[in-house]
């Protein structure tokens, strides 16, 4: 954790199709990444306050000019300007409709009863569903921007598939680990289903069934039950092992045997500086409850 030290902040979960990261900021060094495997020790502290993360937009990162502080519990790590510049020119906010490359649909599982209808740009190769913490996913089809939005649309309308759950109902479907062989079978029906539909865009290239599952990934079935949120202040420290890692949602084996679960929505925007080896947990935890719904809730 040496990069705070040096003035990098926090900037997050960034995953890669090879697995999860924790994403730096810095003013004059840009961004690095510090790979998460499962068993590396983490040790922290959070600096004296957080501060708005600025725009990430097209793979550069610009920013906030007035270095806003943002709320501790947020679960959006921009200030209000921010955030509304990053929406102003945005494909999820359908503020980008002359975004010129191919689109996947996909449908995404999450837990029994809650799949839902997304896009994702065909480049990212499956890493949007990785960020969503999806256990398991399959595509529907391929094709511009506007095809795959009236696809989303279709499913939504006919088959009353939804493009948003709560965040929390999808963190609790995942314990215990539902079987490979449920997602599948949920899955293939939905998309037997979905390629029935008459509705579907000419210019939709079709995709046969092909589930995707994030077990390797996640390491999910490495968690026992039950585990504690951490809530970030300023000055408090968080220390144990990475156990898994699903989106955004980062869980440690702490040093006193409890198994914890840092959401990286909310470490974005904090300078987190090096806290020794085995050095006690001090940060809040709170049991695993329900969260209210609202805007920032929805992934």
């Amino acid at each position: 954790m040496s990069r705070a030290q040096e003035g990098w902040t926090c900037a997050g979960v960034r995953w890669k199709p090879d697995g999860p990261a924790l994403a730096w900021l810095h003013p004059a060094h840009g961004e690095r990444i510090s790979p998460l495997p499962p068993g590396r020790p983490l040790a922290f502290t959070t600096g004296a306050a957080r501060r708005c993360v600025g725009v990430r937009r097209s793979g550069r990162h610009t920013p906030c000019p007035a270095a806003a502080e943002v709320p501790a519990p947020a679960v959006s790590a921009q200030c209000a300007p921010c955030a509304r510049l990053d929406r102003s020119h945005s494909v999820a906010a359908d503020t980008a409709l002359d975004d010129p490359r191919p689109y996947d649909v996909y449908l995404a599982w999450f837990g029994p009863g809650l799949i839902k209808v997304g896009i994702t740009a065909a480049e990212r190769e499956g890493v949007r569903l990785l960020e969503q913490a999806a256990l398991s996913y399959a595509l529907l089809g391929r094709g511009p921007l506007m095809a795959a939005r009236r696809a989303e649309a279709v499913l939504g309308t006919a088959l009353a598939v939804p493009d948003r759950f709560p965040y929390a109902a999808k963190r609790a479907a995942r314990h215990p680990l539902p079987p490979r062989e449920l997602r599948t079978a949920e899955l293939a029906g939905l998309h037997e289903r979905a390629l029935g539909l008459a509705g579907l865009p000419e210019s939709l290239a079709v995709r046969a069934f092909a589930p995707v599952h994030h077990d390797a990934l996640f390491h999910l079935d490495r968690l026992r039950p039950g585990h504690g949120v951490i809530e970030l202040s300023a000055g408090c420290t968080v220390s144990g092992a990475v156990a898994a890692v699903a989106g955004p949602d980062l869980y440690l084996d702490a040093e006193d045997g409890r198994l914890l679960l840092a959401d990286a929505r909310q470490l974005a925007g904090w300078p987190l500086l090096a806290a020794a080896p085995g050095a006690a947990t001090t940060a809040a935890v709170r049991p695993s409850r329900p969260e209210p719904d609202g805007p920032e809730a929805l992934f």
